[in-house]
C-alpha cells in the first residue's frame, strides 16, 4: 500500500511540475527579448569590470547612474557612475582581473527590472552580490543604480556543467516524466559546498520538468525555496550559450525524462566531447542519465564508453510491462554493452558508483552526491598538478 501510494503521490508530483514548467515557459515568451536585452546590458557591465573596459561600462550604466559600495575606512560608498568608470585605468584595458560575473536572478516589471548578480574573484577568496536596478530607457535598458556586499568566499571560479533533458513526456505519448529534483540537488549540493559554480543547460533552454520532490527531505526543501536555484532550473540556457572552454566537466543528470531529446542532440555531443577531449574535463552520469553518454564518440569514432566501465540506471529494473518502458528509444545496459562497455550496477535501493579516468557513472539518485564527491576529488587532484 505505502509503495502505491508514493508511486501515486509521484506522479501527481510530477504531472503537477509538467503543467507548471509548461505554464511558466509560455508565461516568459513575451519576456525573452527584454531577458535577453537584460542580460546583455548586464554582460557589459561584467566584461567592462572584468577586463577594465570603459567603453563596455558606458554602455551597461546609465550616465546619471549612481553606486552604493563598500570600502574598507567608510561604512557608506556612494559614487556617480563615471567615477565608477574611471577607476578602471586606461592602460589596463583588456587584462583580466580575476573577476568572475554571473547572474543569479532577474526580475522583469514593464520597463523596469532588478537583477541580482554573483562576482566572484577567487584569487582574493572574495564574493560579491550586486543589486542593480535598471530602467528600459529609449529602448535601452542601462543600470540606474548598483549596490554591492561582499564576504569572504571558497568558490574557486571553477564551472560544473549539468545537462538535463527538456522532455515533459515520455515519447510521443501523455505519459509524464521529468527530472529527478533529487539527482540535480544531490550532486548541486556537494559541487557548491567543494566551492564550484554550477550551470544548467538543455535542448530547449528554459523551464525543466521536475519530478521526484519531495519537501519532507531537508535538502529539497532547502532548494526548492532558494530563489536563485529555482531561478537557474527556471531558465537553463540552450546549448549555443554554451562556451566549452568554461566547464572543467558535464554531468548528465537522470529522472526518465533523460532518455529522450539529450543521446542524440549533436550540440550537446560536442559540448561535451570538447570539454572531455580538447579541455582535459570530465565526464559524468547519473541513472538515466547515463543515456546521454551512450552515443558519444571520441575523435577517432570509436565510442567513449568502449573499454570502460559505466553505471547507470539498469535495464533490468525497468517496469518492462509498463506503458512508459515501450516509449524508450533505446536501453542503457544494452546499448553500453553493445558499445563495448562494461554495465556495472548493485542491488535496487543501494549506491553504486563507478570511477575509470576522467568517466565517472552512478546507478542511482542514491549514487548522485558520491559521484559529485568523486568528481571533485579527482578535479582538486588535478589542481595540484598543475604548475
Amino acid at each position: 500500500m505505502k509503495n502505491w501510494l508514493f508511486g501515486l503521490v509521484t506522479l501527481l508530483i510530477s504531472q503537477a511540475c509538467v503543467q507548471a514548467s509548461t505554464a511558466f515557459s509560455d508565461a516568459n515568451v513575451i519576456k525573452t527579448e527584454e531577458t535577453i536585452a537584460i542580460e546583455a546590458a548586464i554582460n557589459h557591465y561584467f566584461h567592462g569590470s572584468a577586463y577594465n573596459d570603459k567603453t563596455r561600462l558606458q554602455q551597461a550604466f546609465h550616465r546619471q547612474a549612481r553606486l552604493y559600495l563598500e570600502k574598507a575606512d567608510m561604512a557608506y560608498w556612494e559614487l556617480p557612475a563615471s567615477d565608477y568608470i574611471n577607476l578602471y585605468k586606461a592602460e589596463n584595458q583588456g587584462k583580466f582581473n580575476g573577476r568572475i560575473g554571473r547572474i543569479l536572478n532577474i526580475d522583469i516589471e514593464g520597463t523596469l527590472a532588478t537583477v541580482k548578480a554573483e562576482i566572484l574573484m577567487p584569487a582574493r577568496q572574495q564574493r560579491y552580490i550586486d543589486m542593480l536596478l535598471l530602467k528600459k530607457l529609449d529602448g535601452v535598458w542601462q543600470i540606474l543604480s548598483k549596490s554591492a556586499v561582499g564576504k569572504a568566499s571558497h568558490y574557486n571560479g571553477k564551472r560544473i556543467l549539468f545537462i538535463l533533458s527538456s522532455a515533459h513526456f515520455h515519447g510521443d505519448s501523455a505519459l509524464p516524466a521529468g527530472v529527478s529534483f533529487s539527482e540535480i540537488v544531490n550532486a548541486y549540493d556537494e559541487f557548491s559546498k567543494a566551492g564550484f559554480s554550477v550551470d544548467f543547460v538543455s535542448p530547449q533552454g528554459g523551464a525543466l520538468p521536475l519530478a521526484y520532490i519531495d519537501t519532507s527531505e531537508q535538502k529539497h526543501k532547502q532548494y526548492l525555496y532558494d530563489r536563485d536555484f529555482m531561478y537557474a532550473i527556471g531558465h537553463t540556457m540552450k546549448p549555443e550559450q554554451i562556451v566549452a572552454k568554461d566547464y572543467r566537466a558535464v554531468h548528465y543528470v537522470g529522472g526518465s525524462n533523460a532518455m529522450y531529446g539529450v543521446a542524440d542532440h549533436p550540440q550537446l555531443q560536442k559540448i561535451s566531447m570538447e570539454i572531455y577531449e580538447q579541455h582535459g574535463g570530465l565526464i559524468s552520469a547519473v541513472c538515466h542519465g547515463t543515456a546521454g553518454i551512450a552515443h558519444l564518440r571520441l575523435k577517432n569514432g570509436e565510442y567513449l564508453v568502449k573499454g570502460r566501465r559505466i553505471s547507470g540506471s539498469p535495464d533490468e529494473y525497468e517496469l518492462q510491462d509498463r506503458p512508459y518502458f515501450k516509449q524508450f528509444p533505446f536501453l542503457i545496459t544494452k546499448t553500453i554493452e553493445e558499445r563495448g562497455g562494461t554495465f556495472l550496477y548493485s542491488p535496487r535501493n543501494t549506491p553504486h558508483i563507478e570511477i575509470d579516468g576522467r568517466i565517472i557513472t552512478g546507478q542511482n539518485q542514491l549514487s548522485s552526491a558520491g559521484v559529485a564527491k568523486a568528481m571533485v576529488a579527482l578535479l582538486n587532484q588535478e589542481a595540484t598538478k598543475q604548475p
